[in-house]
């Protein structure tokens, strides 16, 4: 049904399928299809990623859409149904920002895959299953976003929860992590202004079998009682929804596996040299598979800090006709079920939309490697210290929705290719989102540096934004702006 809408002083013209109605800060659209004659030309175009480590941010309609180029690299950092290397499009919400400066927000209220799409005239949003609602707002950028993010708050949850401040042993170690070493960590950890220590990639048996491997010969209950006597919270790296080809779980149970049209097991993503399976999250025997392992781990083993990583392989299409976000957010809640309200959970390569409610924090970008950028790469999703930044400063609208959650921040110069202004940027912005993890092991800090690590771990300052790169930290100017932009564009060209 075609209709002229008038929103926060703005008219747009609107084929959709029944009449709005005013909310809070702009129109609820009904469900199903909506398209908008935006008449606001060549806009900038705000594209939200699918998961975490999605490329996020602002750009030109004029210009060449933000995507991840690789089509190997986006089976795991977006979603390849939708992909498109010629329009402009978005997951879950879209916005454009007009001459004037005021931004026309377009945002799905509900599940089903929702994806949007705009050019010079059109702002398109559609749900790949079923239909939800939309929320259409214009006005202050601030605004429109804080709006759209309480009314998904009312719709699907929030969360209040607070991590403090995390240790993780990821960026020292990768998976060369041992029983010995961390236990040397731990001891050193004691008085330090930490309130978790997490555990990541390396301690499993192997991707998908949740036991500890040869180099924990004590058992995971007893590092978490490590953790505990060193006061500190333990944490523990899991990524629940895939196993590697080669795990004992995806020999011995294939009936857990998800399979295409063909009967084939689906490879959900990339990693540890080999594409991954996801398991099949619309199977009770699945479900069962998922609360016996977080019950052995939150409530046998003691780890009540939760990291999920790999969750985008929840949304991977399978054989079965199903909203792809209703199956992933099934297995979410089964963790959470089984994890219990007062265990913390970390959401990484995961949807927001479907996250909302379940989890308490939310990965908002790709991994903060010790380095800025590197020649051989253009992928806005790598494993690079920018693109988590330039991510996570276009997601700092998520915040009131759930932690926002940048990664981790760095005090040591050993192997750390970062400089003083690109560690500052980090740091500043994981106190803007509130959310501060180290993985600086204390025995490779000089004095100088884990003074100036405790310093700022004790330290909680006042934060104001003042424009969407421009801060205030305890009345300290800070701005993102040259981080964003110190390539001379404003965003990566993939």
């Amino acid at each position: 049904m075609a209709q002229l809408l008038t929103v926060g002083g703005h008219q747009v013209a609107a084929e959709l399928d029944g009449t709005p109605e005013p909310v809070a800060g702009g129109l609820l659209l009904p469900p199903g299809r909506a398209a908008l004659l935006h008449g606001l030309g060549d806009a900038l175009f705000y594209r939200h990623g699918h998961n975490s480590w999605s490329p996020c941010g602002w750009r030109r309609l004029s210009d060449v859409p933000l995507r991840i180029a690789s089509a190997e690299r986006r089976l795991t950092a977006d979603d390849t149904t939708w992909d498109d290397p010629n329009r402009h499009h978005s997951s879950a919400v879209a916005a454009l920002e007009g001459p004037d400066g005021r931004v026309l927000l377009l945002g799905s209220l509900g599940l089903g895959v929702p994806r949007l799409a705009a050019d010079r005239d059109t702002l398109v949003g559609w749900c790949e299953t079923g239909a939800a609602p939309w929320f259409l707002a214009y006005g202050d950028e601030d605004e429109v976003f804080a709006a759209y993010a309480d009314q998904l708050g009312t719709r699907l949850g929030r969360s209040t929860a607070r991590a403090g401040n995390v240790w993780c042993s990821w960026y020292a170690y990768y998976e060369n992590i041992t029983e010995d070493q961390l236990t040397e960590d731990l001891t050193a950890l004691r008085g330090l202004p930490f309130d978790v220590a997490q555990i990541d990639d390396g301690w499993e048996e192997q991707v998908g079998d949740w036991h500890a491997n040869h180099k924990f010969p004590a058992g995971m209950r007893a590092l978490a009682g490590r953790i505990t006597d060193a006061g500190l919270r333990p944490g523990l790296w899991l990524a629940p929804f895939i196993v590697l080809p080669g795990s004992r779980t995806a020999r011995e149970r294939p009936e857990l596996l998800l399979r295409d049209a063909d009967g084939v097991p689906v490879v959900a993503g990339h990693n540890w040299g080999s594409g991954y399976w996801a398991l099949d999250l619309t199977l009770p025997a699945v479900h069962d598979h998922l609360r016996e392992t977080v019950h052995r781990v939150v409530r046998e083993w003691g780890f009540t800090y939760l990291k999920l990583d790999f969750l985008q392989a929840g949304t991977t299409p399978g054989a079965q006709v199903a909203d792809r976000e209703e199956v992933y957010r099934t297995g979410l809640r089964v963790i959470r079920e089984a994890a219990g309200e007062d265990a913390y959970l970390l959401a990484s390569g995961a949807p927001l939309l479907p996250s909302l409610g379940l989890a308490d924090g939310l990965r908002s970008g790709p991994d903060v490697a010790p380095m800025w950028d590197h020649y051989a790469t253009q992928d806005p999703s790598d494993a690079l210290a920018r693109n988590a930044v330039v991510n996570t400063v276009h997601r700092l609208w998520h915040s009131p929705l759930l932690e926002v959650d940048p990664d981790v921040v760095y005090f040591r110069s050993r192997f750390n290719l970062l400089t003083d202004q690109q560690q500052g940027w980090l740091r500043d912005l994981a106190d803007i989102c509130g959310f501060r993890a180290v993985s600086d092991p204390p025995g490779w800090l000089r004095p100088d540096e884990l003074e100036a690590m405790v310093r700022y771990l004790e330290h909680r300052p006042e934060v104001r934004k003042l424009g969407r790169y421009r801060f205030a930290v305890d009345g300290r100017e800070v701005d993102l702006g040259p981080a964003v932009d110190d390539t001379g564009q404003l965003y990566p060209i993939t």
